[in-house]
């Protein structure tokens, strides 16, 4: 019998790519394909599937949301993450909460493949390229958001809304140099240089999720 996949991405094209690349193999069948991790949910509930293969940064819900739901509700299916970021801090977190395989858009079809087989049977696979990161660095087992004080999450929050610095320093009443110093402690501690890097990194994590 094949391995049944439900492959999870926004992108049409690569989604697509993806199945026509999996496929080339008798061992895998994908049986769904969808845009969105409530499409997805919804199908499932009458469709099991042997594993799901899910990008990890989509609108909406989001991919490690969704692959979390899916890991709480069909706890025997192999779940895949796929990512464009090869990020030790994600890989081992979506792991840690019961993804099975990480694979990085970049990896070598066999490798994506591998990880599919693996999958399927409940082992864990990380794509090569960020495998020994993860071996070789310290594990964090604590919520990054948690670092921070409660000045900071509100700076947080409203940067992630849009507002400039002005805006946040009025809302705060407090100086717009307070607030480029609460941004600067932002970044150091949550590993990212500036706004563009902060939402990627707070949408992947899934602190805030996009809109179609």
């Amino acid at each position: 019998m094949p391995i049944n996949v439900c492959i999870i991405d926004d992108h049409t094209m690569f989604r697509a790519a993806i199945s026509h690349l999996i496929t080339r193999t008798h061992e895998i069948n994908v049986a769904a394909e969808f845009d969105s991790g409530e499409q997805a949910l919804d199908w499932l509930r009458s469709h099991p599937v042997d594993v799901v293969l899910c990008d990890l940064l989509m609108p909406g819900m989001g991919g490690a949301e969704t692959l979390r739901r899916v890991a709480r509700s069909y706890p025997k299916t192999g779940l895949l993450a796929l990512t464009a970021e090869a990020d030790v801090h994600l890989a081992r977190e979506v792991i840690d909460q019961g993804v099975h395989a990480y694979v990085t858009k970049d990896a070598e079809p066999d490798e994506l493949i591998k990880a599919i087989l693996s999958a399927a049977r409940g082992k864990k696979y990380v794509s090569q390229s960020i495998a020994q990161q993860i071996a070789l660095s310290p594990k964090q087992d604590s919520d990054p958001f948690e670092s921070l004080s409660t000045r900071e999450q509100q700076v947080l929050r409203m940067v992630l809304e849009g507002r400039t610095g002005n805006d946040i320093a009025e809302l705060l009443c407090v100086s717009p140099k307070t607030v480029s110093t609460y941004r600067s402690r932002l970044y150091e501690k949550l590993g990212v240089k500036n706004d563009v890097e902060l939402f990627k990194f707070a949408v992947r994590r899934g602190y805030v999720t996009l809109d179609e």
